[in-house]
């Protein structure tokens, strides 16, 4: 099994815009792959009083390595917050959570879901233009980092209802709301709601289209 060629998109989960795989899909494949696969987490420190993370003035960086069929790769990731912001004095969930992020990067270094880092997609196996799922949206990378998770998942609905309207011929619906002066409290919010319909590019176009003469600001 090639690594690099499965697609592991239906097993990833966006969070502000930034896409996490699941630690635990990932690790199944690999065993798949090879049974005997190892992963080790480092840990730094004098003997006796070692930790599984390496401090850098008030924040930390993990290291892990994963081997399989007997070639290891490396990976460090610094341990951040769901913004990607590193976090000072970062406690036991943080630095856990960051291990296992780190540790499913260091198995995209042998290629399962290395294609979500160089920012594609889909796998090289697959074709470039194969039409996504129905009913999903793919905001921009690092899209929204200023806005609250609970606004976030608003959103998204926000988006998933304009793409309903546009695929049910109710396009009027969809251009009404998106330029109501109250479904956006700021042109963030506006911007991040855009990026989540790049894969609607009629939509998209039917919308500025129909852009009314004095838009509110």
């Amino acid at each position: 099994m090639d690594l690099l060629k499965i697609n592991v998109n239906d097993h990833c989960e966006k969070k502000n815009g930034l896409t996490y795989l699941s630690w635990a899909w990932a690790w199944a494949e690999v065993l798949k792959v090879d049974p005997e696969a190892t992963w080790v987490v480092h840990t730094y420190g004098p003997e006796g009083s070692t930790e599984p993370c390496m401090r850098i003035g008030k924040t930390a960086m993990v290291h892990t390595s994963v081997t399989i069929k007997g070639l290891r790769r490396e990976c460090m990731l610094p341990v951040m917050d769901h913004r990607n912001k590193a976090i000072p004095d970062p406690d036991a969930f943080a630095v856990n959570t960051a291990i296992m992020r780190c540790m499913t990067k260091a198995i995209s270094m042998h290629g399962l879901g290395l294609y979500i880092y160089a920012g594609e997609d889909l796998p090289e196996a697959e074709e470039a233009e194969r039409p996504k799922k129905p009913g999903t949206i793919t905001p921009t990378e690092g899209a929204g980092a200023g806005i609250s998770d609970d606004r976030i998942g608003e959103l998204d609905e926000l988006a998933m209802y304009l793409i309903d309207c546009h695929k049910e011929g109710k396009d009027m619906d969809a251009i009404r709301v998106w330029y109501d002066p109250k479904t956006f409290n700021d042109n963030e919010e506006r911007v991040y709601a855009w990026s989540c319909l790049r894969a609607e590019s009629k939509l998209r176009s039917t919308i500025k289209a129909n852009k009314p003469e004095t838009e509110p600001a």
